[in-house]
């Protein structure tokens, strides 16, 4: 499947900002999983692109000048499902173990920790017991638009029962690492069929051993990560896959606005796809912004 994404983040703000800094996770991943056809950034300010310890590219966005306004576009194609199975591990990746680990947003308290074992986490067949896992998140933690925040650890969405996919994910990973499992956060997108305009989206990629490799699993939709998923970044939580993630000097009080579309097309370049593109700034087409990070690591 082929994807045409724009994905544009809008900030806003009540007085100017001094300076600013993001780190963007904006690049579709080298999975086995997909093909980057075409992939541009569009931001003002500096540039700086390497690959951090996850194998997820990313951008150092500095920005000096006096502003009231940040956008930034990201826009391309993609073309999804060219695996059939469980992702491989990347023998230039982390360790599986690296994702056993628990963070503050997906560390497993008592009540987490009850519930895995009470489910069989650790007994039979790990697909089996993954996907049973899928099913019982899903019903616990009601996807529900507006009830939690980007802050929220797995307990506090365990415990509210409500949440989005973010929560749904640390969820499911908290419950993972209680039963000896490693599993990590996937951010990126999702298309619907006969729906352009979408949101960033988030899911798992669970471990099932050294012969199977790592399965992708979306609990929000009770379904296997396929041709309709892109992914963006892989971390041990949202903090270390997030699209954007940044800090300001001055500004007051933000805004900030998101829209993202993805339409499924025949293979034309993202470039005469019909979308606009933000004045004042700077693209950084994909084979540059690799060929950038391959020296930051030599």
């Amino acid at each position: 499947m082929q994807l045409h994404i724009h994905h544009e983040t809008t900030y806003r703000y009540s007085e100017p900002v001094k300076r600013s800094v993001q780190s963007l996770r904006l690049t579709p991943r080298h999975d086995p999983s997909q093909r980057t056809i075409n992939w541009a950034i569009h931001a003002p300010g500096r540039q700086h692109a390497q690959v951090d310890a996850h194998g997820n590219t990313v951008h150092l966005l500095t920005f000096d000048e006096p502003h009231r306004e940040f956008r930034i576009a990201v826009s391309g194609l993609v073309e999804t499902g060219t695996l059939d199975g469980p992702l491989p591990l990347d023998p230039r990746g982390l360790s599986p173990l690296t994702y056993l680990a628990a963070t503050p947003l997906t560390r497993p308290d008592e009540a987490i920790t009850a519930w895995a074992h009470a489910l069989g986490m650790e007994q039979g067949d790990r697909e089996a017991a993954l996907l049973r896992l899928t099913n019982a998140v899903f019903d616990q933690i009601e996807y529900t638009p507006g009830a939690s925040d980007v802050s929220d650890s797995a307990e506090q969405a365990f415990a509210r029962g409500k949440g989005v996919c973010q929560d749904q994910t640390h969820v499911f990973i908290a419950c993972c690492r209680a039963s000896g499992i490693p599993a990590r956060y996937v951010s990126g997108y999702f298309h619907v069929d006969g729906k352009d305009e979408v949101s960033s989206h988030a899911w798992v990629d669970a471990w099932l051993g050294e012969n199977r490799g790592w399965l992708g699993i979306d609990i929000t939709h009770r379904s296997l990560a396929g041709p309709h998923h892109c992914r963006l970044a892989v971390g041990r939580d949202y903090l270390e896959a997030c699209p954007v993630r940044g800090v300001r000097r001055g500004g007051g009080e933000e805004e900030m606005k998101v829209a993202v579309t993805i339409r499924k097309g025949a293979a034309d370049a993202a470039t005469s796809s019909g979308y606009p593109q933000p004045p004042q700034t700077q693209a950084v087409p994909l084979a540059m912004a690799h060929q950038a990070a391959a020296q930051q690591q030599q």
